[in-house]
């Protein structure tokens, strides 16, 4: 059975994340990731508070660490390897890792930089994300659309399943649009635990020092097609689109689709949480799909998911 690796970004961050990963992976885990990071991964993890985990510039190097060390942990019970990889926002850059584009430590030192970026991008003035139920694409951009026209700032940044898109603005913004959702088709407005208003115009002053950043890495080929959340394809140009995806939507459900409609016919969801997972099930719905969140699921699944794809 083919099937792709999927790799979760922010807003399933949960204090105590990854206990069982710190134990047993202390090598990636340890003093490598705290060097490269000037602070303690563990502590923020395991220790929070809540308000220092969600911190972008903490958050995004430690769902990406745990999340590479679980596909660390899965990977050598697979018997064939995956057909595609991708990643959701910052999932992209576990995705690239975990086919080779780069090795953990130069992924760790690029989500870092990134996580500052955005964070001091988010700083420049109140914004963030609402996830919106219940509303299709096309109801969702024209609301954007007419809060822009009327000088607002407002933009769809996820897509992220049928009738379930994340729109990113002003705080005034996202006021209007949880006044005026109904209007729209949306049945539900939920504020995300986010920094700021991502993948909009709203990180423009995050492109900058995240190219200085990539501008020092030497990618490798990937030994596995990752789709892009900027095109929802793969692509050869890894360096422009992670820099273009920081303003740009994440086209994960036309992602998820085209991966069905290549062949995918299984998706593993990899990482905290099982976000990506429900994503995949809800928009390829014939789609066989299996999350692994600690070592635990791998040691109690991964090889009756190995036996799946051969």
């Amino acid at each position: 059975m083919t099937y792709a690796i999927l790799f979760p970004g922010q807003g399933i961050q949960h204090v105590g994340m990854g206990a069982d990963l710190f134990e047993k992976h202390p090598e990636l885990l340890g003093p490598v990731a705290d060097e490269i990071l000037g602070w303690s991964l563990r502590d923020v993890c395991l220790n929070g508070p809540e308000d220092v985990l969600t911190r972008t510039d903490h958050l995004q190097p430690a769902l990406y660490a745990l999340s590479f060390v679980l596909w660390e942990e899965l990977a050598p019970h697979l018997t064939e390897p995956p057909v595609a990889a991708a990643g959701h926002s910052l999932g992209e850059y576990t995705a690239l890792a975990a086919a080779g584009a780069f090795d953990f430590a130069t992924g760790l030192r690029l989500v870092a930089a990134r996580g500052r970026a955005m964070a001091e991008a988010a700083a420049g003035e109140p914004s963030g994300m609402v996830a919106v139920l219940g509303i299709d694409d096309d109801k969702a951009e024209e609301a954007a659309q007419r809060r822009r026209a009327d000088g607002g700032r407002l933009w769809v940044a996820n897509f992220n399943g049928p009738a379930q898109v994340v729109l990113a603005g002003g705080a005034h913004d996202l006021d209007w649009f949880t006044t005026h959702a109904r209007d729209y088709g949306g049945r539900r407005v939920i504020p995300l635990k986010v920094a700021g208003a991502f993948h909009s115009p709203f990180m423009d002053s995050a492109v900058e020092p995240l190219a200085a950043a990539l501008d020092e890495v030497e990618f490798a080929e990937p030994s596995i097609p990752v789709w892009t959340n900027l095109t929802a394809a793969p692509v050869d140009d890894h360096r422009t689109a992670l820099l273009q995806q920081l303003v740009a939507p994440v086209r994960f459900t036309q992602t998820l689709t085209g991966m069905g409609e290549t062949g995918v016919r299984m998706f593993l969801h990899i990482g905290p949480g099982n976000v990506t997972a429900t994503m995949a099930k809800r928009t390829v719905p014939e789609s066989e799909v299996h999350h692994f969140s600690h070592v635990a699921d791998v040691e109690e699944a991964a090889d009756r998911v190995g036996s799946l794809i051969q």
